[in-house]
């Protein structure tokens, strides 16, 4: 089976939690003109096809609002919000794709905000706050803000967890240190004088 576009940027071991979109509402309101317009042209052309037969031709001015409505709903449906194991990617676009994505490491805070008509209907903006400068990424009237949210901090906090097993990195040891150290000065890319400051400061920590 194909892999999917999301599928296809995951890294190794990593794995997707959650895929959520903008709220149907945001849908809906940007489809709701293309429906009424298309079914004025439906009528208008009904009646006026009861006098005139040719004016039948002019159902075809129908395909206007029906293909600005069927490229919403693809726009629509492309814009994914996605949570895996280690980050958060925004995901917009049909044919040409743009994707944001943060670590999930690198996440400080998550603001999630819901108007009244937002808890009623399940959506609200979700904002996350990372540790850049340029670090905000807000995304607007998703559908079920509260399992996005969540989902989040639960992968956020089993970082932790998977970064203590048996796959994790160990830290190297101060006389292996001094042997690279040592290494880099036969080399000479550390003088002398430069390799016993650093190892008096790393025998200075055991």
């Amino acid at each position: 089976m194909a892999k999917t576009y999301i599928e296809n940027m995951l890294g190794e071991n990593e794995r997707i939690i959650l895929v959520t979109r903008q709220h149907g509402f945001v849908l809906f309101s940007s489809i709701i003109a293309e429906i009424v317009v298309t079914l004025i042209v439906i009528a208008a052309f009904v009646v006026m096809t009861l006098s005139n037969p040719l004016a039948a031709f002019g159902f075809l001015l129908a395909l206007i609002p029906l293909g600005i409505m069927t490229w919403d709903i693809f726009t629509w449906n492309n814009h994914q919000y996605v949570v895996t194991n280690r980050r958060v990617i925004q995901i917009s676009g049909i044919f040409n794709k743009a994707v944001i994505d943060s670590s999930l490491e690198k996440v400080t805070d998550i603001k999630m905000t819901q108007s009244f008509f937002g808890r009623l209907f399940d959506y609200g903006d979700v904002e996350i706050l990372t540790a850049s400068e340029i670090g905000v990424n807000l995304f607007k009237r998703i559908g079920n803000p509260i399992k996005f949210k969540t989902a989040m901090l639960n992968a956020k906090e089993k970082l932790g967890y998977e970064g203590t097993g048996a796959h994790a990195q160990r830290p190297v040891s101060i006389p292996a240190l001094i042997d690279a150290l040592e290494e880099l000065r036969k080399k000479g890319i550390l003088t002398g004088e430069e390799f016993n400051a650093k190892k008096k400061e790393l025998l200075a920590k055991m």
